[in-house]
């Protein structure tokens, strides 16, 4: 999942580390929100690959929309899968933390789980770009996005073990409803019908509202 550097490419592992390592080579001035280079391509490429698309995004357009030149994104992000790695696993970092300790907490699963949801919907509403639209490239199956595909999958095992504990039923198959309502959102977000557009139907603060009533009835 290399590209060439006269115009495809792109990466992120290790972006923010390199960042601070090297100076910032810019064309111009910063046109794009974030307190260092690294955010600001992040940025663009959030923008750029929810968009146009992931494939036919080139490292040369996300430069351009940064005001960088292309060898200068390279400072930073040496291929587009490194970008597509950092734009994921920012997606999933906090939830997964956030469950890694709830999971083990004192109260009640039903409040645990709930917390969990709520937190997790919220910021996947928040966020500028509808990133979680990006999960089901198919790119993602390659070596590359192994750790990120391993967080998700541990962030869904967290959602499973609350849902069960709720049931007492690990066999039941309500356990896997949680983790995708939440994901719901990204549909929503997708059709319109959440988000920060002046289009959008329904307000989200409403929508993780329900959701997590959605939860309860489901695991009642």
């Amino acid at each position: 999942m290399t590209e060439a550097n006269s115009g495809g490419g792109g990466g992120a592992g290790g972006g923010a580390e390199t960042a601070g390592k090297r100076g910032r080579p810019r064309a111009n001035d910063p046109r794009r929100p974030g307190a260092t280079a690294v955010d600001e391509i992040l940025d663009a490429a959030a923008e750029l690959f929810t968009q146009r698309g992931y494939a036919a995004t080139s490292t040369r357009q996300i430069a351009e929309a940064v005001g960088i030149r292309q060898a200068s994104l390279y400072h930073y992000f040496p291929t587009k899968g490194e970008i597509l790695t950092a734009l994921l696993e920012a997606t999933v970092q906090a939830p997964l933390a956030l469950a890694r300790s709830v999971v083990s907490a004192d109260g009640s699963p039903l409040d645990r789980l709930l917390t969990l949801a709520r937190s997790d919907a919220g910021q996947l509403l928040a966020a500028r770009y509808n990133l979680g639209a990006l999960y089901h490239l198919p790119e993602l199956a390659a070596d590359e996005f192994a750790e990120f595909r391993a967080d998700r999958a541990e962030l869904a095992s967290h959602y499973r073990s609350l849902a069960a504990a709720v049931l007492g039923d690990d066999g039941d198959p309500r356990v896997l409803l949680p983790f995708r309502l939440v994901e719901s959102v990204i549909g929503l977000r997708s059709d319109g019908a959440v988000g920060s557009g002046f289009a959008a139907a329904f307000d989200g603060d409403g929508v993780v509202d329900a959701i997590c009533r959605a939860i309860q009835r489901v695991l009642a």
